[in-house]
């Protein structure tokens, strides 16, 4: 077996693990995104905002959220009010470096957050502990959270009020979580984009 062939099948078993994942999260996950997608289009519409946060590749996702709300997803529309609490390193690295990591979205929030505001908490695992914090952090502030997890959601499903609104992947690999997680903030862009440029079909 030649090598490109070796691979050649190597991928199309990712592919086929990452399309089972999304069919098994097409059955369950629907209505929670709806309710995300409602949540936000609800604050975004009062004036509000939506803070997002995550680590590593959930990092890069919560920035992608926030560059769709800023500027636009698929639509022409207003900019929207969304910011990813992992873009401002001096930020970051002062009070990783004074606090502890465990507080830099929490202290961000602290000061940035207000009642009525969403936190988009993105983890894979649901156990992070600055994640944990900041939803605890958000909750202070009297914010709605909409939590992005895989897993069995971890620690942060007990943390969780009554109004929020968990997103849970079913699925143990951080990378077939990772592509559900994907299609669910482009799912929620889209939801966003159709209320703020009143698309109706």
């Amino acid at each position: 077996m030649s090598l490109v062939t070796d691979y050649t099948l190597r991928i199309r078993g990712l592919f086929a693990e990452s399309i089972e994942v999304k069919q098994r999260s097409l059955a369950i996950l629907p209505d929670a995104v709806a309710m995300a997608g409602g949540m936000m289009v609800n604050a975004l519409g009062k004036g509000g905002k939506i803070l997002s946060c995550g680590n590593g590749g959930s990092a890069g996702d919560a920035q992608h959220f926030a560059a769709e709300m800023l500027n636009r997803f698929e639509v022409e529309r207003v900019g929207l009010a969304a910011f990813a609490l992992t873009t401002d390193s001096s930020t970051v690295t002062s009070i990783a470096n004074d606090v502890s990591f465990e507080q830099v979205f929490a202290r961000q929030i602290q000061a940035l957050g207000n009642n009525g505001d969403v936190l988009f908490a993105i983890s894979t695992s649901g156990n992070s502990p600055n994640i944990i914090a900041a939803v605890r952090s958000a909750h202070a502030k009297n914010m709605g959270v909409v939590a992005l997890t895989g897993r069995d959601g971890g620690k942060l499903v007990s943390i969780l009020n009554a109004g929020d609104v968990e997103i849970r992947v079913p699925a143990d690999s951080t990378a077939r979580i990772q592509e559900v997680h994907l299609l669910v903030i482009h799912c929620l862009c889209d939801l966003i984009d159709r209320e703020f440029a009143n698309i109706r079909d």
